[in-house]
């Protein structure tokens, strides 16, 4: 089940919601009990091995930030 981030505009707390994609929009109260929260934009990391326990290829055209051309 997908996490959500809170933070609370009343007392400042950051908090976590467990719930379905399908409720991801919905109102979220704070664990000291305040209504007054804002979703916070979350980044996802998306570490680990490739299939078969092999580190991924690195990119075509040398990698780097960009491709390999303008990082030089």
């Amino acid at each position: 089940m997908p996490r959500y981030d809170y933070r609370c505009r009343a007392c400042g707390t950051n908090f976590e919601v467990s719930r379905p994609m399908s409720e991801a929009s919905a109102p979220a109260s704070c664990p000291d009990g305040h209504d007054d929260t804002v979703k916070l934009l979350s980044t996802v990391a998306v570490t680990g091995a490739a299939r078969g326990g092999a580190p991924a290829p690195p990119p075509a055209g040398g990698g780097g930030c960009c491709g390999g051309g303008c990082c030089g």
